[in-house]
């Protein structure tokens, strides 16, 4: 027995691209391409040198040259000029700046909120209202019962619309409990006294006074912010500095009253007087 194999038959894709590497028009158009390269860029020297053609379609061949530009590294332009069938002139179909594979481009895109930080709103900016922010939930709802809304509204402060949740309150707790006002910062470990002690600590209300409360004393670096009660500073209401003696007025000197010291006599030694003067 005997088996025919047939040849392989070819594509008309492989067709196309074996016709488009030999297209000597549109190959041969790379002085039309940096032509028309130089005609959009800013200067023609922003057209580098040729970097090769690519296979686009049947009859579209596009040609690369590098962007020499401050800033474009890696990027390059792309020329990509056509023909009519059996046409022996090429034409420009359109020319682009297109970065490469080792293009410096700029990040991709962030929304809003996972682009902001802490500290970027300023004077003036308002963040948009988001209703289902994990950070919040529902209020105080008045139940009807006057004395029970007077104790909620008026004495709780609960006449808000949204409070803090819990998800909202462990973020902030655990936010404050390792920022620089907790009981591992600088200031903190060096301090004799923790915050608890101190008589300037406005203690919170809530669950979060279980941990923290405000400073208030003006000469502490956390005058006016929410301080871990194991915080501290050099500023604490009871401790103080050591006392060390001080060195004005100098102590009375020491005299040693028991031992003399003697010391030989010096004779007068006589300077004689002037004519008619007796010596004294």
């Amino acid at each position: 027995m005997v088996t025919t194999i047939a040849p392989a038959r070819r594509t008309p894709t492989r067709r196309v691209a074996a016709r488009s590497s030999r297209d000597a028009v549109l190959n041969g158009a790379a002085e039309l391409a940096r032509a028309a390269a130089e005609e959009v860029a800013e200067r023609p020297d922003d057209v580098g040198e040729h970097l090769g053609t690519l296979f686009e379609d049947e009859r579209v061949v596009s040609h690369r040259f590098a962007a020499t530009m401050r800033g474009y590294r890696g990027w390059h332009w792309t020329v990509t000029v056509t023909r009519v069938p059996r046409g022996r002139t090429a034409t420009i179909s359109e020319v682009e700046l297109l970065p490469g594979d080792e293009a410096i481009l700029a990040p991709a895109w962030l929304p809003w909120s996972e682009r902001l930080r802490p500290g970027d709103i300023g004077p003036g900016d308002v963040l948009p209202f988001r209703a289902d922010d994990p950070r919040l939930e529902p209020g105080f709802t008045p139940t009807g019962d006057p004395e029970v809304d007077e104790v909620a509204i008026e004495e709780l402060a609960l006449a808000r619309a949204r409070v803090l949740s819990p998800r909202g309150r462990d973020e902030a707790a655990e936010r404050w409990y390792r920022g620089s006002r907790g009981p591992t910062s600088a200031g903190a470990v060096a301090s004799a006294a923790e915050c608890m002690a101190c008589a300037f600590l406005i203690p919170l209300s809530g669950p979060m006074g279980q941990l923290f409360g405000v400073c208030a004393n003006e000469w502490s670096p956390d005058d006016g912010k929410v301080v871990s009660l194991d915080h501290g500073c050099g500023a604490h209401s009871e401790t103080d500095v050591e006392e060390h003696p001080t060195d004005w007025p100098a102590p009375a000197p020491l005299i040693d009253e028991h031992e003399v010291e003697s010391a030989p006599l010096v004779e007068p030694v006589e300077t004689p007087g002037r004519e008619g003067e007796s010596p004294e």
